[in-house]
């Protein structure tokens, strides 16, 4: 297997680079956006019990809150705002949840790269290779056979190589992208049940409504 790679010639570096670089983000993105990580399953029931008994919250509880995950630093956003109104909470979760998505959406954009420029990484192997088959002709004519072969060989090896890599990272790129959409469509739904629980409990959050005598 090492032999064949090695027969692909110099553009097999970057694509072997491009690999391992995706296979890096691959496996970092998959355990960073466990579900697990990212929306623990009962922090929403606990928030709303510890944020209904506390009128006051401590700094430091919220900062400990922001550190348990992406959601907590959501519901963080959402309780330093709580007595502010309902449009002021809903510009601190947006600006929050600006944040938290850009975290999640980490690396993403380097995989997508990686899946468009690994077929002309192979692509400039192939033309490499076809190079060097037509000087191999030009200098020796048509009759060594070996130094064609190692022409044609190279240029396939790296187009081969470069499908390999970019197929791969297309199809991660993607599954990892619409999960990072279900995620925030998630922790939109328990954002919005935290804010309804504490409106309920907190008349005060609702926007004031002028009187008409």
């Amino acid at each position: 297997m090492l032999e064949l790679l090695m027969a692909g010639g110099k553009a097999m570096i970057p694509i072997g680079l491009a690999a391992v670089v995706a296979l890096a983000i691959i496996f970092e993105r998959l355990w960073s956006l466990r579900r697990t990580e990212v929306l623990p399953a009962n922090l929403a029931t606990e928030v709303k019990a510890w944020a209904l008994q506390h009128r006051r919250l401590e700094e430091e509880h919220l900062r400990a809150l922001e550190q348990t995950s992406a959601l907590g630093e959501v519901f963080a956003a959402v309780l330093r705002a709580r007595h502010l109104g309902r449009e002021a909470i809903k510009e601190r979760v947006e600006d929050a949840g600006r944040h938290v998505m850009h975290g999640l959406e980490r690396f993403l954009n380097s995989l997508g790269t990686i899946a468009l420029i690994a077929p002309l990484l192979g692509l400039l192997g192939t033309v490499i290779g076809l190079m060097n088959l037509f000087l191999a002709v030009m200098a020796n004519g048509i009759g060594d056979a070996s130094q064609m072969a190692g022409g044609i060989g190279e240029a396939l090896i790296c187009t081969a190589s470069g499908l390999v890599v970019a197929v791969p990272s297309y199809v991660m790129h993607r599954y990892l992208r619409g999960k990072v959409v279900d995620i925030g469509v998630e922790m939109e739904r328990q954002v919005i049940g935290l804010i309804d629980a504490l409106e309920l409990e907190t008349p005060i959050m609702a926007a004031p409504r002028r009187v008409i005598k």
